[in-house]
């Protein structure tokens, strides 16, 4: 079977690569569509992503869809055929996170597609892939594989809203309107946000942000709107800081008001990020993360499947496997792309 494997910064390979078989309570998917993430743009331009370095031939992806093509012993959920969204989380379910129901943070966890492990955890841009049946969420045949990826990527955005804590009647600013930033957008419109502002620097993600909900966008090359934010010791009850960028987190602490929320889901440049740390003491500002997500996936896809999320305006593009570096070039140009997707018909 085919996959891509990233050899160097800026080299995918299209490599023959061992056909897996699934063992007990595991199942073998065809797979049939995936997303492009931030993460995966960071290890093919970069070869890292955050403090997770590539050391080794590294298969990327971890937002696919597919088709149940074989079933390991004692697998009687799942049947051959079925179509299905693939949660690349592999928790062991036994440390003390996972007992404690934060399994995102899983002291062995295998997340499909990521470098924070040596031998690295390879990803499922490849034509076939095994995993156990309960990363498996069944979707309708009707629902195309492109759309049915896209359950991590509005994961990350349910579980990032659910840190927040409740959104009915508040300010929401989202800072950084890439993919995960527009969803983020989507979430909070439904989970209640009364006011909802979008920043990014390009215009034609901005675009997207208000398709999906935002009741206003800025452009954060408008310096004096942004720092009309941090007047009167801020304006905004929660800012969902989704950039990634220590500019986006700086901006956020000084829109968010005192005593408000900031929550921190864009994946920072490892090291140290030069921003006013000290707002979140002068204004008792709560700083939190969110990271991946936890139990959120399921209902992510089927929030999908019930088309209650309208991912289309999302959804720009679309490759054939073989042309994997040139959709990888098209991921990064956000003048003419947002998601991107490989194809393995």
């Amino acid at each position: 079977m085919f996959a891509a494997v990233l050899h160097e910064p800026k080299l995918i390979r299209i490599d023959d690569v061992e056909l897996p078989t699934p063992g007990p309570n595991e199942v073998r998917v065809r797979v049939r569509a995936g997303g492009i993430c931030g993460s995966d743009l960071s290890y093919y331009f970069k070869g890292k992503s955050g403090d997770f370095t590539v050391r080794e031939p590294f298969i990327l992806g971890h937002e696919v869809a597919g088709e149940i093509d074989s079933l390991g012993a004692g697998v009687s959920e799942l049947a051959v055929g079925q179509h299905v969204a693939v949660n690349p989380s592999r928790a062991c379910g036994t440390c003390r996170y996972c007992v404690a129901g934060m399994r995102n943070h899983c002291l062995n966890m295998r997340f499909m597609g990521s470098a924070s492990t040596f031998p690295h955890s390879q990803g499922m841009f490849r034509q076939y892939i095994v995993v156990t049946q309960e990363q498996c969420v069944p979707v309708p045949d009707v629902l195309e594989f492109a759309q049915a990826s896209m359950a991590e990527p509005l994961a990350v955005a349910l579980h990032a809203v659910k840190r927040a804590g409740s959104l009915v009647g508040a300010q929401v600013l989202v800072v950084g309107c890439g993919p995960i930033g527009c969803l983020l957008v989507a979430t909070a419109r439904r989970a209640g946000a009364h006011r909802l502002v979008a920043a990014d620097l390009s215009d034609n993600a901005l675009a997207i942000a208000r398709e999906l909900g935002a009741d206003e966008t800025a452009n954060v090359a408008d310096a004096e709107r942004v720092s009309h934010w941090a007047q009167a010791r801020g304006t905004f009850d929660v800012v969902i800081e989704a950039s990634g960028s220590p500019a986006g987190l700086d901006t956020a602490l000084r829109a968010v008001r005192a005593g408000g929320t900031v929550v921190q889901v864009g994946n920072l440049p490892a090291g140290q990020s030069p921003v006013a740390a000290n707002l979140v003491m002068a204004k008792e500002i709560r700083y939190i993360g969110s990271f991946r997500f936890a139990d959120e996936y399921a209902l992510a896809a089927n929030e999908i499947a019930a088309g209650k999320v309208d991912l289309l305006a999302l959804m720009t593009h679309s490759f054939a496997l073989a042309q994997a570096n040139r959709a990888f070039e098209v991921a990064l140009d956000r003048s003419q792309s947002m998601k991107v997707h490989l194809n393995f018909e």
